[in-house]
């Protein structure tokens, strides 16, 4: 019964019954999509509310360069925009970080002149969303709020599609610039 509960935690007697550990697991095709960034000339940043530590060894699993380099929450609430702009051309995972410091992110790369795609899911990510370059929202386990914020919705919610999409707007532009030179070369003479 509720009055036979101390007020203070404490003074329970605890009795160790077990341990329990939760993991969520990379996707197998995450570490083979960030490779093909890079070789694509595309940088990826991980921008993350978990702990620098578990941040840091995701990083290393999915391929991330300069994993050991880390900026949490608390030191990004102490930097200058001027000392972030410098520290983001080559840090890139982000631990503890809560919304608004997406957003701090995001404008930190948009001042580096960066072109920003940003990938988020929930309510909080809508600011950053709205201020990338290319907002992405996940569209399986997406909010309405991310999904308005962003110009692109991923219906599987697979960063390898992204790859892929960037892969084909490649080849469709490479292709759109061989036709216009081709009418320029045959028609205009």
């Amino acid at each position: 019964t509720p009055g036979d509960l101390p007020e203070v935690q404490h003074d329970f007697d605890f009795n160790f019954v077990g341990l329990i550990g939760l993991t969520d697991p990379v996707r197998e095709n995450v570490p083979a999509a960030v490779t093909e960034c890079y070789k694509a000339g595309i940088r990826v940043i991980m921008i993350t509310g978990d702990y620098p530590v578990t941040a840091t060894n995701i990083g290393r699993e999915i391929g991330i360069r300069n994993p050991q380099l880390c900026i949490t929450g608390p030191d990004l609430q102490e930097m200058t925009e001027e000392q972030l702009c410098n520290r983001i051309r080559e840090v890139n995972i982000f631990a503890r970080v809560v919304p608004e410091q997406k957003l701090k992110i995001v404008n930190a790369l948009k001042r580096n002149k960066e072109i920003v795609a940003m990938t988020g899911d929930g309510v909080n990510d809508a600011p950053a969303l709205k201020a990338s370059n290319i907002g992405i929202a996940m569209g399986e386990k997406g909010t309405d709020v991310a999904r308005e914020a962003s110009s692109l919705v991923l219906m599987d919610d697979n960063f390898a599609s992204i790859v892929g999409a960037i892969k084909m707007g490649r080849r469709i532009f490479d292709n759109l610039q061989k036709a216009l030179a081709y009418i320029f070369a045959i028609h205009v003479p």
